[in-house]
């Protein structure tokens, strides 16, 4: 598919093409600026964010201002440096191991740059990458350093788990494209969600110092055989070699998945904030190269950093966080070469607390206590192929699987010869849509199948011929008002 893009050569100073949307949020931006000092910018995993605030960072140093980048890793202010190289924009560099210049343009590590602020020319312009941690404590301080200095900040989930708002670090905000469109567009890739049938139990598990599940006790849950065993079972059945990030709950959690994919014949690693700066990157290079088929990772992946394109994503850690959820599932959505669908393997039921990936989403800069609200409600899950949706707006993704359902959550699949999930002794395998219809007869359309019936016991006779599972007799009597005999 081609993307329209804008040469903006002709309208600034800073000569490069941008994506339309881009175009667009750069000129919100700007009009919102004129009138407020500090504003957040908000677009998702994968919008180009880093493009956006390189480009006006480089229309602003043009004109003779200052302005300084500011992000909490080394893996994001290295990227960032790339893009500046890339567009050219003489920089300097704030972190550990660089010698301070007097250019224009700085890129800095937050911690660094909170130690050295009486040593560093003031600023206009502050730009906050992942500025949903803006309102933390070196993060205030620099702020706080340079009053008179105009703020923008960037993220793509302005929402924090502790429920403090935005407010404080930010007067407005500025709201880019959301998920759906990105995908519609093609600029994000589509996607299946799988929610695997295995559930486990964290009912027990506490809340840990930041609002989220205690670490200890969450790994003690989920760092198990079983688990684990299901996330390889699984990975082989739909992804079988192809590149994916495995989300975990802590650095031992991350290590023991990487040894039980190795253990399956797959090429795999972990990842980890206790590793040198090369070494991550070249484990982070490794699963876009095709040296690694699986990297596992405890944070250090979830947001900020550039991933290649990968197929899938395993989440194998249930987070009460939105924005770590977003910031997972978002590093698997870059289009594939092969413009293949990205495939979420959720392991830990994060979609039936958050909501779908691409649901649509009311932020705020207030106090909440509250998951942002979606716009779209509740996730709905076939109980043939164990995929997720979210059904509402008009907007109705596609089961492979060929299941029709009541509430309308599977429809047959449009595409050609598509991959289908069927359940067979307890574990997914994919077969093809032959296969499934040898075993579902269609030769009467859904809704002319349920105009036949009238009592419960017509509706069990309907799904042991289309090989529904039994819950689904109790679904379709509530669904279609059927009497009970």
């Amino acid at each position: 598919m081609s993307h329209p893009h804008h040469n903006c050569a002709a309208r600034d100073d800073a000569a490069v093409s941008l994506r339309d949307y881009q175009v667009e949020l750069v000129d919100k931006i700007r009009t919102v600026m004129r009138q407020h000092r500090r504003v957040l910018a908000v677009a998702p995993t994968g919008a180009g964010k880093t493009v956006i605030f390189t480009f006006i960072s480089k229309a602003y140093a043009n004109s003779g201002k200052k302005i300084i980048i500011v992000a909490h890793r080394v893996e994001i202010v290295t990227q960032i440096s790339k893009a500046l190289d890339k567009m050219q924009v003489r920089h300097g560099r704030i972190w550990p191991g660089n010698t301070q210049t007097t250019d224009n343009v700085q890129v800095a590590m937050v911690q660094t740059l909170a130690r050295r602020v009486s040593s560093v020319q003031a600023p206009d312009l502050i730009v906050v990458d992942e500025a949903h941690h803006a309102v933390a404590g070196q993060w205030a301080t620099i702020t706080a350093a340079w009053p008179n200095a105009r703020i923008l900040g960037v993220t793509a989930t302005p929402i924090r788990l502790d429920g403090r708002g935005l407010g404080a670090a930010f007067d407005c905000l500025v709201i880019g494209p959301t998920m759906r469109h990105l995908i519609q567009r093609g600029y994000l890739a589509r996607y299946d969600y799988l929610n695997p049938p295995q559930k486990h139990d964290i009912t027990s598990v506490k809340s840990g110092r930041f609002g989220d599940y205690s670490v200890e006790e969450l790994a003690a849950v989920m760092d198990k055989s079983v688990i684990t065993g299901d996330a390889v079972r699984t990975y082989r059945q739909h992804l079988d070699g192809r590149p994916a990030i495995a989300f975990c709950v802590s650095i031992q959690h991350a290590e023991h998945v990487a040894q039980e994919f190795r253990a399956a014949g797959y090429r795999a690693a972990s990842v980890d904030g206790t590793m040198d700066t090369a070494t991550r990157a070249d484990l982070i290079a490794s699963i876009g190269d095709g040296r690694l088929n699986i990297l596992t990772s405890c944070q250090i992946i979830s947001e900020g950093t550039d991933i290649p394109s990968v197929a899938g994503a395993i989440l194998l850690r249930p987070t009460q966080s939105l924005s770590m959820y977003l910031q997972s599932v978002g590093r698997c959505l870059r289009p594939k070469p092969d413009g293949s669908r990205a495939l979420i393997i959720d392991h830990s039921g994060n979609a039936h607390i958050h909501g779908m990936p691409c649901d649509e989403r009311e932020w705020t800069l207030a106090n909440t206590k509250r998951i942002s609200k979606s716009k779209t409600g509740s996730v709905s899950q076939c109980e043939v192929c164990y995929r997720a949706f979210g059904v509402s707006q008009g907007w109705r993704e596609q089961a492979q699987c060929g299941a029709d359902r009541p509430d309308g959550c599977c429809l047959r699949a449009a595409e050609p010869q598509p991959r289908d999930i069927n359940q067979v002794d307890g574990d997914l395998v994919l077969t093809t849509a032959d296969e499934i219809a040898s075993v579902a007869p269609r030769q009467l359309s859904f809704k002319e199948v349920m105009k036949t019936a009238r009592t419960r016991a017509d509706l069990e006779r309907i799904a042991a011929e289309r090989g529904y599972k039994p819950g689904w007799v109790d679904h379709a009597a509530k669904a279609y008002h059927v009497r009970p005999s």
